[in-house]
């Protein structure tokens, strides 16, 4: 049975269960099950001696934590799941994780990731792919799969991960947990590798939505090192709380088994504290190719620093007789498949000639979804949509078609182009797989997203 950390604290508090027994218990079961599950690419044996330093009236004291390995801790491996830097060693903490150590919180490894977050299974990482822990012929998502897994499989009680255009979310969906992308700017992402700076966000990975709330109040925040970050959170909840539901998310392609099941809970909750509507978001069906072209076009700017000169394959540079043949062969062999087609068309969308084509066109559309989803709050309080189209495909199964592996993420790109909070709690299971339910709220209103999904969850499990 997973932990929550609220669990764990009392637990701890209480003198029932210790620090080394807590975290000896994560770390045997990660040497039972990351072999086949690939879940973790580093781990971290002085977890236990971290958790007896720390004082037990933290917020995140008891929390166990893996950390997608694009977020830099001080002396450990940061490989972003990429050959071009498999050795490369973070010289600082990223300032989410400064605060986590601050909170109480302790680190048991780096999670597996798509290389630099570019994918939607955590395949297309360097070192292999990680597997669904509830059945592991599928795929965990991506690209935050590694700590997704983790969270699911009992390896840890949280993770930490960055959700791009629904990194956090589809995997979180995908293997059963919660999964929280925060509104952009409210969490530093200061030592978090770039993939395309106008959508990243970190977010966590949890059993119960207490613990991502938690988990978020701990790490969000003003920091000086990002520029983009703000205190802008509302403090303002409803006893009755009325939720949109966008008839555009229930459009053919979607699997019947994820809409039987998103109705069923829309009618499980339906009178109790939530009222329901139906609402439009008309430009949702262009959401997925302005992001693609707009996210595409910040990767090709954002790679530019992996050249193998600063940052890369240092022992290809003496076999190089040039500085672009170094390049060359450092970007030629650093970086896989899709980091190469993503900077590929990143750089034609931004070319001359094509600029005004595709790149201005994107962020136009890019304004008017997000002016849908202004109309769609002064109607109601929160909006409720699947996360995936499907459920967890089998590993292998779309790796080879780029267009249906990005269609994985239709329903999560719409959040980080308006930069809303949203976040994926499980909704039943089909076939032994789970489903996830997405509910997004206005900017800076995470105190609404929370109380109406604290409701969900509970009416939901029948607490």
């Amino acid at each position: 049975m997973k932990t929550t950390i609220k669990e764990t604290q009392e637990k701890l508090r209480s003198g029932k269960t210790s620090p080394k027994k807590v975290v000896s218990s994560f770390l045997s079961r990660i040497k039972e099950r990351n072999k086949e599950i690939n879940a973790l690419l580093s781990v971290f044996e002085n977890a236990q001696e971290e958790m007896e330093k720390k004082d037990k009236n933290l917020p995140l004291y008891g929390a166990v934590f893996v950390i997608k390995d694009n977020i830099l801790i001080k002396g450990e491996r940061c490989t972003a799941g990429s050959k071009i830097l498999e050795h490369y060693i973070a010289p600082f903490d990223a300032t989410v994780i400064e605060k986590i150590k601050e909170k109480g919180g302790v680190f048991i490894g780096k999670g597996n990731l798509d290389e630099f977050a570019m994918g939607s299974s955590t395949e297309n990482s360097s070192f292999g792919p990680t597997k669904n822990p509830l059945n592991t012929q599928r795929v965990p998502g991506g690209s935050s799969g590694g700590p997704a897994a983790a969270v699911a499989d009992k390896m840890c009680n949280a993770g930490i991960g960055s959700d791009t255009g629904g990194s956090i979310r589809q995997p979180a969906a995908f293997c059963g947990v919660v999964g929280f992308k925060p509104t952009y700017g409210t969490v530093s992402r200061s030592g978090v590798m770039s993939m395309a700076s106008s959508f990243d966000q970190v977010g966590p990975f949890a059993n119960s939505v207490e613990d991502a709330k938690i988990i978020f109040e701990a790490i969000q925040g003003k920091d000086y090192r990002d520029s983009v970050t703000s205190d802008l959170l509302r403090k303002k909840v409803k006893n009755k709380i009325k939720i949109g539901i966008p008839k555009e998310y229930f459009v053919k392609g979607i699997e019947e088994d994820i809409k039987k099941n998103i109705e069923k809970a829309i009618a499980k909750i339906k009178g109790s504290d939530f009222e329901i509507e139906e609402i439009s978001l008309p430009h949702t069906e262009y959401a997925l190719p302005a992001y693609e072209i707009i996210m595409a076009s910040e990767v090709s700017a954002n790679m530019a620093r992996y050249d193998g000169i600063r940052y890369g394959l240092e022992f290809e540079r003496p076999k190089a007789k040039t500085i672009e043949e170094a390049y060359l062969k450092n970007r030629g062999e650093g970086f896989g498949k899709e980091v190469k087609r993503r900077i590929i068309l990143g750089t034609y969308s931004l070319s001359a000639g094509y600029y005004d084509a595709y790149y201005i066109k994107a962020q136009k559309i890019r304004s008017l979804i997000a002016e849908d989803f202004d109309k769609a709050f002064r109607k109601v309080d929160v909006i409720l949509t699947p996360v995936t189209p499907t459920l967890p495909f089998k590993i292998g199964e779309k790796i080879e078609d780029p267009l249906s592996m990005h269609l994985s993420d239709i329903f999560t790109v719409t959040a980080n182009l308006a930069g809303l909070p949203a976040i994926s709690l499980p909704c039943g299971e089909s076939k032994g797989l789970p489903v996830g339910a997405q509910i997004l709220a206005k900017r800076f209103h995470e105190d609404i997203l929370f109380f109406a999904t604290e409701k969900f969850e509970k009416i939901w499990l029948n607490k």
